[in-house]
Parts: C-alpha cells; sequence; structure tokens
C-alpha cells in the first residue's frame, strides 16, 4: 500500500532544517525537566511500600491522608487517585523488614473508618534492592546504546552510526521528558518502554540507512542530499504504515489498559511519533552535517570489489593448478 506517489522525490533535507530546529526545543525541554521537576522514582528504584486500595465510593483522600499521617510509623505517606475515584494508590518511603507483618492489612485496619474498602495490591521494594535495579535499568540503556553504534559502525560508517545513536538518545531523552511532564513514576516499566523504543527507533533507522546505501551505488552522478531524498521518499509508505500500527497498538495500551501500565504504553506512544520522526529527520540530515563524503565512499566501495575480484581470480588459478 503506498499513500505518496511512488515516483514522486520530496524535499526532506529541506523540510529537516526545520525538523532539527523543532527537536532541538523538544531535547532541551525535555533536559530542563530532568532538573525540575526532576524525576519521581519509583518503589522499584527508591525502595519502599506501594499499597493499592479500592472503595465502594469515591475514596475521602484528605481524610485518608489524616488518618494515616497520624500513624507515626507512616512517616512521609503519599496518597494519590489511581485511575479511577474509587481507586488509591498509597506509597510509604520505608519497606517492613518483618515477614509476619502484612502491611497491607494493617493499613486496611487503619482505613477502615474511612469507608469500605479492599486491599487489591501490596509491593514492598527494600532501599538495597531499589538501588541495584536503578544501576542495572541505567547500564541496560547504556550498553544497549553501545552496542546499537559498534554493529551500525560495522556495517555502514562511523558517521551512520554516530548519527544513529544521537537520534536514539533524542528519542529517548523526549520520551523520558514526557514521563515527567504527566508525572508518571520513574519504574522498571518505564526502562521496558525506552529499551523497546531504542529497537524500534534504530529498526527504522537502520531501514532508511539501507536505502540510502542502495541509492548511493545506482545514483552515481548524485548529490548526498539528492540521494538521502529519493531513499526517505522510497521508504516513506513503509514508515507511516510501521508507525501508525505501533502507535495505534500502544494507543489501545495507553487508553484502555488502566493506570497500572502507563509507565509503559505513555514512553512507548510519544516514543513511536518520535523515533519516526528522528529517523526522517533527524538521522538522515546528521548524515549530511558530519560531511559524509560520496567521492570517498564511491572509491572505497570500488576498493573492496577489486580486492574481492583478486581473492576470486586468485582461488580460481590456485583451483586450476590443483586440478
Amino acid at each position: 500500500m503506498d499513500f505518496f506517489k511512488h515516483n514522486k522525490v520530496y524535499d526532506f533535507v529541506k523540510m529537516s532544517s526545520y525538523g532539527i530546529l523543532v527537536s532541538l526545543v523538544l531535547f532541551v525541554g525535555s533536559l530542563v525537566l530532568f532538573v525540575k521537576p526532576g524525576f519521581n522514582l519509583g518503589v522499584d528504584f527508591a525502595g519502599g511500600t506501594i499499597v493499592q486500595v479500592q472503595y465502594e465510593k469515591a475514596a475521602p483522600l484528605s481524610e485518608i491522608r489524616k488518618t494515616l499521617e497520624a500513624v507515626e510509623s507512616y512517616n512521609g505517606v503519599q496518597v494519590s487517585e489511581f485511575g479511577s475515584p474509587e481507586e488509591i494508590l498509597i506509597k510509604l518511603p520505608t519497606a517492613t523488614s518483618n515477614v509476619n507483618q502484612d502491611i497491607g492489612q494493617e493499613v486496611a485496619k487503619e482505613l477502615a473508618k474511612t469507608g469500605n474498602l479492599s486491599v487489591r495490591r501490596v509491593d514492598i521494594v527494600g532501599p538495597k534492592v531499589g538501588s541495584e535495579l536503578k544501576e542495572k535499568g541505567s547500564l541496560a540503556l547504556l550498553l544497549a546504546l553501545v552496542s546499537i553504534m559498534l554493529y551500525v559502525s560495522y556495517r555502514y560508517e562511523w558517521r551512520f552510526a554516530l548519527a544513529a545513536i544521537l537520534a536514539l538518545v533524542h528519542d529517548v531523552v523526549i520520551s523520558t521528558g514526557a514521563v515527567i511532564l504527566f508525572k508518571i513514576d520513574l519504574n522498571l516499566e518505564v526502562i521496558a518502554a525506552l529499551l523497546t523504543l531504542i529497537g524500534y527507533s534504530i529498526n527504522d533507522t537502520i531501514i532508511i540507512f539501507d536505502r540510502i546505501r542502495e541509492t548511493i551505488g545506482e545514483r552515481l552522478n548524485y548529490t548526498l542530499e539528492e540521494v538521502v531524498n529519493e531513499a526517505l521518499s522510497a521508504t516513506l509508505s513503509r514508515t507511516i504504515l510501521t508507525s501508525l500500527t505501533v502507535f495505534f497498538s500502544v494507543f489501545t495500551l495507553y487508553a484502555f489498559g488502566g493506570e497500572i501500565i502507563k509507565g509503559f504504553s505513555l514512553p512507548m506512544l510519544v516514543g513511536s511519533i518520535v523515533g519516526s520522526y528522528s529517523s526522517i529527520f533527524v538521522a538522515s540530515k546528521l548524515v549530511i552535517l558530519f560531511k559524509f563524503d560520496l567521492k570517498k565512499y564511491h572509491q572505497k566501495v570500488a576498493e573492496s570489489e577489486r580486492r574481492a575480484l583478486e581473492r576470486k581470480k586468485m582461488r580460481q588459478m590456485y583451483e586450476r593448478g590443483r586440478v
């Protein structure tokens, strides 16, 4: 299926000049959010206890806060609505170390006078485990980026690799900024979404880079700008179809999956848009800005083909000698 005329070449290089400016604004804005207000670490990373409680009627938040704050062991408690007025999320900054202690039942007992309720979920993570999860999550993101850069450097050329990694960092930073903006806790679900986004975005970028490389071989007299425009135009329908498929799938999760899955669905929803956008307007433009030299590339390919031909001739001479 083609959304656009197959033979028409669009001037993406010209449009990407504006795209880079938009990306720069979003990127810097996301970095500002990293500093203020900053990340709201979830229990996975900060440690502590989460108790999800459901009421038969709308939960009296102010009364719940007042009741729990009166208990000394619950000092620093946070109470917030969770998806609907009847459900609340209670966050305690400390985790119980007593295996015989049922923190969910204790909270339910304290809140018994606030209305009919039931405990839906209790999550407990110690501070040491939370710190380890945070370190391993950050390491997973770093290793993913490094391994992708090594692969693209081997498969293409270092300018392509650097452009791909910068586009991926752009996608991850903006998606993470959306997590802060929408006040979603930074937890393992968010890290899983960012790793998934890296895989999705690099797949889009690699397909475009492959097309650029094919076009370079077919259009020996083209400038780099003309090569990029033709490659992007040729893959545009595929990029749009893939992006819409991912977008609608993730949007369904975001709209109907409930609050508990928004840590995964929101960054993926933002990332599906930003990732496709960066593959078209950021990664390819960076290759041009990094002064990729078509002439040297053609010489390199010609030299590689010459060496391959020489090896083939030597092998044939050797085989004839043996016969």
